[in-house]
């Protein structure tokens, strides 16, 4: 469980909802059905309505993924990848069939079932990149959803404003009403901010920040299937490896945290 995502929604709506409390204001108040329905239910449809049903249903997993920790072992895949670079270097690269059922990675088992195959190092490259890419692709996709949540749902909020102030002065003839649904009609404005700023944007750049985490592995790995192709040495695969960590990372032992 990523335990950043539930304390920023916690503290975010929190000090909100305390803030407004300390003024001298309820929680009640600050509840209004119409709103909700006007902001939630006019974003999701302008959502909708901007991407397609193939797309879309991937969100409730989308929005798992934002509440699950993804940890990726750095050292692990380096100390791998070079166990196998050493058994190529002493039995040949055939030899590596053999052990195509312990590698975890999806990614790194297809390069290496590649590598035994005698691909090419150029077309193996190039296939591999394109892997990654078709990866981001799907990525920036998944994120502009949450992207276009956020920009929906401000609009959405002054939107239900606007039509609370119209139903207001339809009933200037009592001025003792008038402040109650004033303050009613701009509930929706609150909401429509809040949503975007507590919920979708926040959602958006924790998939983004997951997603460079994801890229970062899948650069790494593709660097290290090259480099088992080429024949390289393994403690010099290593040294190469090592360079994409900073020097922090470099000193922690396999299976310790890096993040």
């Amino acid at each position: 469980m990523d335990i950043t995502t539930i304390l920023g929604l916690l503290a975010g709506f929190g000090a909100l909802a305390i803030a407004f409390i300390l003024e001298g204001g309820t929680l009640g108040a600050l509840v209004s059905v119409s709103a909700a329905l006007i902001v939630l239910g006019g974003t999701f449809g302008a959502t909708v309505l901007s991407f397609t049903f193939e797309e879309l249903k991937k969100v409730p997993v989308l929005i798992r993924v934002a509440f699950q920790n993804q940890y990726y072992d750095h050292h692990r895949l380096i100390n791998e990848i070079v166990r196998l670079a050493d058994q190529a270097r002493r039995e040949g690269l055939l030899s590596l069939e053999q052990n195509l059922d312990e590698i975890d990675d999806p990614f790194l088992k297809l390069g290496v079932q590649l590598v035994i195959d005698g691909i090419e190092g150029s077309l193996l490259q190039g296939l591999l990149e394109t892997e990654i890419h078709c990866m981001e692709e799907r990525h920036k996709t998944n994120i502009s959803i949450f992207e276009a949540a956020g920009g929906y749902s401000p609009t959405m909020g002054i939107i239900g404003t606007v039509m609370g102030l119209v139903h207001v002065l339809g009933h200037m003839d009592e001025p003792s009403k008038l402040g109650p649904a004033i303050a009613m009609a701009f509930i929706a404005t609150l909401y429509g901010i809040s949503f975007a700023n507590l919920l979708w944007l926040p959602f958006a750049s924790k998939l983004k920040i997951k997603h460079k985490k994801e890229l970062f592995y899948r650069e790494l790995c593709l660097e290290g299937i090259l480099s088992l192709q080429a024949g390289e040495n393994p403690a010099f695969i290593r040294e190469k490896l090592l360079v994409f960590l900073d020097r922090k990372q470099r000193n922690i032992q396999p299976g310790g945290s890096e993040e």
